[in-house]
This record gives structure tokens, sequence and C-alpha cells, in this order.
């Protein structure tokens, strides 16, 4: 385990807090239209302010698995993070390891050890088994007040996630947990050094289960950049996967997002918004081109993860409007 050298983040110097928490965190989850594939286009298109070490401030009000979140805060002189997210199991379980990673870890293991020793057939069991399991006590938690219960229920999210089908971590309107069984020969099902890293990084993060519109009520000073990543507008029909919580988000929702936008930029807070690009599938579709016409959209290359078919996992463009 590694030791860190206690910094308090209210009393540190600004540099102190940068070289501490650059610590080599990354996401724990799988995420489908996760960004870290697209990091290194998304540097480039970062605000100036932001690499001029002018920006303190960062917020996600669309965390999903934070790829931006480990990026930004890592390799800028951020002093204080905000995440927020209406998935409550995302959201517990950003807690959870933000609050009680060392028992966290030690559900991950005992799960990695039961797991491991099963057979194909057996883990088949074992892994619907636990998923009806979680499926049925998500009655029994209260997700507005941090309990001990919530531990295990981060240990179960891990497990069902790095062993589920794909990373697919989609639930269906009754707020159920409906991913199959992936088939993985070794799923890596603790981490324990990078849950260490992450649970360190979020010393400087306020975490919260909150609708995206709800950032307006922490917003802290000019030096500010906040980045949205919705759940992504359908390229066709049959890619709507928009459910990673019991909820959805459709095309009048990423309207009244853009009138957020519009807001934002209006107080003089630099922004950047990330979403698939219609354009893939009929170039004559313009609907973000439309709602975001009065400021810069960049088209960068990504690829598809989702399909389960291989062959068919193309490079498609995603789509990134800023207001700098």
């Amino acid at each position: 385990m590694k030791n860190y050298k206690q910094i308090n983040p209210k009393s540190a110097k600004v540099e102190d807090l940068f070289y501490e928490y650059n610590v080599g965190a990354k996401p724990f989850l799988k995420w489908v239209g996760g960004k870290r594939q697209l990091l290194k286009s998304f540097q480039s298109l970062y605000p100036k302010l932001l690499k001029k070490k002018k920006i303190k401030n960062y917020y996600e009000p669309f965390v999903g698995g934070g790829a931006v979140f480990f990026d930004v805060v890592q390799n800028f002189e951020i002093e204080n993070a905000f995440l927020y997210d209406i998935n409550e199991e995302l959201i517990l379980t950003y807690l959870v390891i933000q609050n009680n990673v060392n028992e966290l870890i030690d559900f991950l293991y005992r799960y990695d050890k039961q797991y491991k020793k099963l057979n194909e057939e057996q883990r088949k069991e074992y892994f619907y088994d636990l998923r009806k399991s979680f499926n049925f006590s998500r009655f029994n938690i209260d997700y507005n007040n941090y309990s001990e219960n919530w531990i295990s229920r981060a240990a179960q999210i891990i497990f069902l996630n790095k062993t589920c089908f794909n990373g697919l971590f989609r639930f269906n309107s009754k707020g159920e947990f409906n991913s199959p069984m992936g088939k993985y020969k070794n799923p890596k099902i603790v981490d324990e050094q990078n849950l260490l890293n992450v649970s360190k990084l979020l010393e400087i993060t306020t975490i919260k289960k909150a609708d995206y519109s709800k950032v307006i009520n922490d917003l802290n000073g000019d030096s500010t950049f906040i980045y949205f990543d919705p759940p992504y507008k359908p390229i066709s029909k049959t890619s709507s996967f928009t459910a990673y919580s019991k909820t959805t988000f459709q095309d009048d929702d990423q309207i009244q997002l853009s009138k957020l936008f519009y807001d934002l930029n209006e107080k003089g807070y630099s922004l950047m918004l990330s979403n698939s690009d219609p354009k893939n599938i009929d170039p004559s579709e313009d609907f973000f081109d439309k709602i975001y016409k009065d400021y810069k959209i960049t088209r960068v290359n990504a690829k598809r993860s989702i399909n389960s078919n291989p062959n068919k996992r193309n490079s498609i463009k995603e789509i990134v409007i800023t207001n700098y």
C-alpha cells in the first residue's frame, strides 16, 4: 500500500496540492461512452486559462466514469472539484471510495477469491445470483444518507461492472441492473492501488447525487471550468444506449441543457460539452449545430465500443462544443 504524505488541502500551497494529487488515478469503472480514448483530443480543446493555471475550480455535472475529471485534476492546478450524477448507484460508489476505501477493497478481495475459484457454469450462477440480490436489496438502501451498508453495495457495483458484458453499466426503467454476464477468464475485480489513488484524489472533491442543473448552486468564482458529458443523443435507432440510470435523456433534455450552457456562458465560465455526432448517420442532421450555433463546434474521432460485433466497432465522430 502506498504511503501518502499528509497535507491539509485548506492550508497547503497550490504547488504542493498539485504534486500531492497527481497520483496516477484512473477511472475505476468500465463505462460505455467513457472519454479515456479521447483525452489526447480533448487536451487540445481545454481552455487556455486552464493551461495557464488560472482555473482553480472544476465541475462535472454528468461524471460517469470520470475520465476527464481524472485528467484535468491531475494535470492542472485544480484546488476544488465538484462531481454530480443522477445515477444513485454511481454516486454511492464514488462516496464509498472517498470515505471507506480500505473496507471496500476488503469486500472486493472476497468477491475476487470466491469468483475466480469457480468453473464457467458456477461463475454464471454466482453472477446472476448476485445480480438478483443486488436488485432486490436496493429497496433497503437509503441513497440520501451515508451508511455502512453502502460499502458492500459499492463492492457489488464494482464486481458486476467488471464481470458483466462489455462493462455495460445499464439499468431498466424499474431501476434494476440488467446487463448480462460477460465472458472473462480473469477479470480485474479489485485494483487496490488505483482505488487508493482515486480515494486520494477525491479528498479535494465534493460529490453529489443531483441533476446536472444543480451545478449552479455550487459555482465558485470566475476561475471555473465546467465540462458536460450528458447521455448521448442516439446516432441511430439501433444504438440508443442512454440508460445509465432508470431515467432517460431525450432531445428536449438536450435542449434544456443547451439553455443552461447559454446562461453559464453569460456568467463568464469556461464551458465544454461533448456528445455523439448525429452526422455519423445522417450528414444533414444538424441538431447540435443549431442549438449550439453561437459556439465553437469541433468534431473528433472516436472508436465505437458498445457493439457486440467487433467488426462494427468503427471510427465515428464525436462533437465537442466550447465557449472559448
